[in-house]
């Protein structure tokens, strides 16, 4: 309970700190720390982004614009969190591969993990029943769990858990897909209109790829969580 409440004391006091004032959170941005809470993003990754997306701010004054207007939410720092998260993904997945091209046998990234958090995706996901899309990506999965535990033991090419990840990425992209085909026409309505709302008071401090990008965050998160689906990123599994 004390790390649950750091994460968001600490990134609501790092805003502050940057903002140089005790703004209080908005409702959105509190969803949107949950959200990133829930997802796995590493607390030093979020307060990375936060203070790269306020030096940029901040730059930005020093070359005339002082009269800037103030950054008064969190969801404009989400595009620089994102960036500093999947450097720290490459960064942790990067340095799990052992200089022979092996994985280093205490990574938390061992071949029998790997393959274990890759059966279990897919058996959630056949669970769920996701039509056509859903059979494809469980299939996929099984067959790369399979891949690696016939390969354990042997030489592994240099990379090959950053390929595995980029494998799971797509498929999880195709996972997506396949819930925007399958779900209600109202349930995606009602989920937009909801965004839509609750992102309104930042439309004019923030650029539109990044509100697109939480727009999408937003209902990716709530169409899996609705579904109870992972996500299926080395990323996101748990070291435990």
């Amino acid at each position: 309970m004390q790390n649950y409440f750091n994460y968001f004391t600490e990134i609501e006091e790092r805003f502050q700190q940057r903002r140089g004032s005790l703004l209080m959170l908005s409702t959105l941005d509190w969803a949107l720390i949950e959200t990133w809470r829930e997802a796995g993003l590493p607390l030093e990754a979020v307060l990375r982004g936060i203070d790269t997306a306020f030096d940029h701010y901040d730059a930005k004054a020093l070359r005339g614009k002082a009269k800037a207007r103030r950054i008064n939410g969190l969801a404009w720092c989400s595009q620089s969190v994102m960036e500093a998260v999947e450097q720290a993904k490459e960064a942790a997945i990067g340095g799990a591969v052992a200089a022979d091209g092996g994985v280093a046998v205490e990574s938390g990234f061992e071949t029998e993990r790997v393959a274990r958090y890759v059966e279990e995706n897919a058996a959630k996901i056949e669970a769920a029943g996701l039509g056509e899309a859903g059979v494809s990506v469980v299939a996929r999965l099984r067959e790369l769990a399979a891949g690696l535990r016939s390969a354990s033991g042997a030489d592994q090419p240099s990379g090959s858990l950053e390929e595995l990840d980029r494998t799971l990425s797509v498929l999880e992209e195709k996972m997506f897909a396949g819930l925007l085909t399958s779900a209600p026409e109202d349930e995606i309505v009602t989920l937009r209109e909801q965004a839509s709302r609750e992102l309104a008071p930042y439309r004019g401090k923030m650029q539109a790829v990044q509100i697109k990008q939480v727009q999408q965050q937003f209902l990716q998160k709530r169409l899996l969580e609705a579904r109870k689906l992972p996500r299926l990123s080395l990323f996101y599994m748990s070291h435990e």
